[in-house]
């Protein structure tokens, strides 16, 4: 089949495929195909957090169930961006320079909020983690919005003056 398929392209028959060529050839999706998972990802994150602020009131284990479904939720979240545009596009621009800071705290929040829950036990500071972790999760949302970062800030010192 991959004969032939070479012999349709106008590709020779002797010649090699690279690795980087087959797999973009094996992965390329549909736009159809793109949105739905898309949404299904973008879906599965924000269920994920809602369970998450359900189990928050739990007797013992609440606080770190909510810290651990709202971590998943915001990691598929970010996942889910990967279907429309690519996941080496969208990590291009997820380090571009623009938003590398934003970029930096959401993963480093977003590890050290796993990190209170399992290793450190801490749920006072997984708490606090997660409040960051929201407020660094925006920021760099909004990063992708043209000039709301210039508004935000404009609206938040007109507030404090």
């Amino acid at each position: 089949m991959d004969k032939l398929r070479r012999v349709l392209s106008g590709r020779d028959e002797n010649e090699e495929v690279g690795l980087t060529s087959q797999i973009l050839d094996g992965t390329t999706l549909g736009f159809g195909t793109r949105v739905k998972w898309f949404v299904i990802c973008f879906a599965g994150g924000v269920l994920c957090s809602i369970l998450g602020t359900a189990l928050l009131f739990l007797p013992k284990a609440g606080l770190n169930l909510f810290a651990v479904f709202y971590t998943l939720g915001n990691i598929a979240a970010l996942l889910s961006t990967c279907f429309l545009m690519g996941p080496l596009k969208q990590l291009k621009r997820m380090f571009e320079p623009t938003r590398l800071i934003a970029t930096i705290m959401v993963l480093l929040f977003l590890a050290l909020t796993l990190c209170a829950v399992f290793w450190w036990g801490k749920k006072g500071l997984a708490i606090i983690f997660c409040i960051l972790q929201f407020l660094a999760m925006t920021w760099y949302s909004i990063s992708y919005i043209p000039f709301a970062r210039d508004a935000v800030i404009k609206c938040f010192t007109s507030c404090l003056s």
